[in-house]
């Protein structure tokens, strides 16, 4: 679901309705009372997770998402060793801080937070990953190969709540230095399960190898292969996988017909799709954009 030197599109939670509040509401209760951890990061992370994807209301989001990251850090205060309370907040103040908040700053103290959740929830899955932070590259590469694929779902939050937190610094070249890392991580989760979160890792990495142009060492069909393959897996269902081909390939490579033809394709496609209603609204925004400004980029 917004991207490192508008790079990088979101691919997390949102939704803020009567319902999920309720949940919430009785998640937090349920752990007051004296319910296991085990139920408030497996049970209450699942429903956040589902109430925020299907929102079919971005203003909703933006308007209730705020109240709603406040009580997931008191769940996550209450229950510090729960992987899944962490995953969903490093998915949720990833999602806030690279969709809906507009200031530099906050955005990169919100994303900062969800990196933090997210290196938090794979260190309390996989021991050795407490090490990662500040690792040289070759290490974290072996360091990587020992992450188990029972665990994927950590590592998938931890590596796009990091891309979250690089797009937020993005004028810092420090940042632009750890892109590296990042697309190790996300080439791992790709190696351990390619159709985990219906091949969203394809889109990230298609991304990653378009960013720049064939002229200055880009891998343009690589990015499309990617792209392809994560059409395929989501059936066409992903709509921000569309978007991003046309925004990332197409217009690299100056194919006029590609870009509208896949923009229209999104247009035509129903955006009530369970698990991804909220992007299939925004990836339509973006591409109603795109088709404007087509024939004056072509």
């Amino acid at each position: 679901m917004n991207r490192i030197c508008a790079i990088y599109s979101s691919k997390f939670f949102a939704r803020a309705s009567r319902g999920v509040m309720a949940a919430l509401v009785g998640a937090h209760l349920l752990f007051v009372s004296g319910c296991v951890s085990s139920y408030v990061g497996g049970l209450a992370s699942e429903t956040l997770s589902s109430a925020i994807l299907n929102q079919n209301d971005p203003i909703v989001v933006r308007s209730g998402l705020p109240a709603y990251l406040l009580i997931v850090d008191g769940i996550i205060v209450q229950n510090p060793a729960s992987p899944g309370m962490l995953s969903a907040g490093a998915e949720l103040f990833a999602l806030y801080g690279s969709r809906f908040v507009t200031d530099e700053e906050h955005a990169a103290v919100m994303t900062l937070k969800a990196r933090g959740y997210g290196q938090r929830a794979v260190c309390l899955v996989h021991e050795p990953a407490c090490e990662w932070e500040g690792m040289g590259y070759q290490q974290f590469l072996t360091a990587l190969e020992e992450f188990e694929g029972r665990q994927i779902e950590h590592l998938y939050s931890y590596a796009v709540s990091w891309l979250s937190h690089l797009e937020a610094t993005s004028s810092d070249w420090n940042a632009v230095g750890e892109l590296p890392w990042v697309q190790a991580t996300m080439e791992r989760v790709l190696a351990l399960d390619e159709t985990y979160d219906n091949g969203g890792i394809h889109v990230y990495l298609g991304i990653l190898h378009a960013l720049r142009p064939p002229a200055m060492g880009g891998q343009p069909e690589v990015a499309k292969a990617h792209f392809e393959r994560s059409i395929a897996l989501s059936n066409g269902s992903d709509l921000s996988a569309k978007v991003e081909y046309a925004r990332r390939y197409a217009r690299m490579m100056f194919d006029r017909e590609l870009h509208d033809r896949l923009l229209t394709e999104v247009l035509n496609s129903p955006v009530e799709v369970p698990g991804r209603t909220l992007f299939n609204v925004l990836a339509k925004q973006e591409a109603v954009e795109l088709l404007e400004s087509s024939q004056g980029y072509f």
